[in-house]
């Protein structure tokens, strides 16, 4: 059964990797979908391909969610048109470093704390109200599997993801009496551009990360997530966790000679 269908959906960090992913896994069901994102080329590209490919709605906007104002004005304006989502997806997120804490630089926390946490935050905040009013809603955060095991370097990112975990559990409970869902996808090794963007653009050391096994792929977290999505209405995941085969935990990885 197909749930989604005209179903409007908004989705942060749109414009590449898993955000992307899952602008494209749901457009070939139908849905409307709102992107958001900073890089507002590779944003205009994806929407083009799937009016295209798909013959949907697609609405695009050029926003950070560490910018509380710009989360604020887009929301109302999406309020104001009648254009709230039923389906929010808080995907925007990144590494910043790997360093010891005790060498870890102030601006990669700030980068990490601001999108990864506050972000969500804000573009939750926004949207929550109005779900309540109009009852409905479902929102999904994409989470880690560094926020259920800490490892070395990972201190302040590991963090992070632990803060979206608990304001899983959070959101849960403070929306309890209403229908509206909340649930964490956390996966593990995915091949996107979230090496690249931790190493500050150090393709070598990016590229080492995913050497000798299968990662997952941004396609896969997207089915992951269109399966909780999907789920009947009286169905909440609450937290679905994903991993390569090859990886057992954030330690164990089965690597083989390429």
């Amino acid at each position: 059964m197909n749930r989604v269908r005209n179903k409007r959906i908004l989705i942060t960090g749109a414009s590449s990797g898993i955000g992307a992913a899952c602008a494209r896994r749901f457009a070939a069901e139908g849905a409307e979908l709102v992107l958001w994102a900073r890089r507002e080329d590779r944003l205009e590209a994806l929407s083009e391909e799937l009016r295209r490919a798909a013959g949907v709605a697609v609405l695009t906007a050029h926003v950070d969610v560490r910018d509380r104002e710009a989360v604020q004005a887009e929301a109302e304006e999406l309020r104001v048109e009648g254009l709230v989502p039923v389906v929010l997806i808080n995907n925007a997120g990144l590494a910043s470093g790997l360093e010891p804490l005790q060498e870890g630089d102030p601006d990669d926390w700030d980068r990490m704390i601001d999108t990864n946490v506050k972000g969500l935050l804000y573009v939750s905040r926004a949207f929550l109200p109005e779900m309540i009013r109009l009852g409905r809603g479902h929102v999904v955060n994409v989470g880690s599997t560094a926020g259920h095991m800490v490892y070395p370097r990972g201190n302040v990112y590991n963090a992070s993801k632990y803060a979206v975990r608990a304001l899983t559990e959070g959101m849960n409970v403070d929306l309890a009496g209403t229908p509206i869902r909340v649930s964490s996808v956390d996966p593990g090794f995915v091949r996107t551009e979230f090496s690249l963007v931790r190493f500050h653009g150090d393709q070598e050391r990016a590229d080492a990360v995913y050497r000798g096994f299968q990662p997952l792929r941004a396609e896969d977290v997207a089915d992951a997530i269109h399966y909780v999505v999907s789920a009947p209405p009286h169905v909440n995941v609450f937290d679905l966790v994903l991993v390569p085969t090859a990886q057992r935990n954030v330690y164990v990885v089965d690597r083989r000679d390429d």
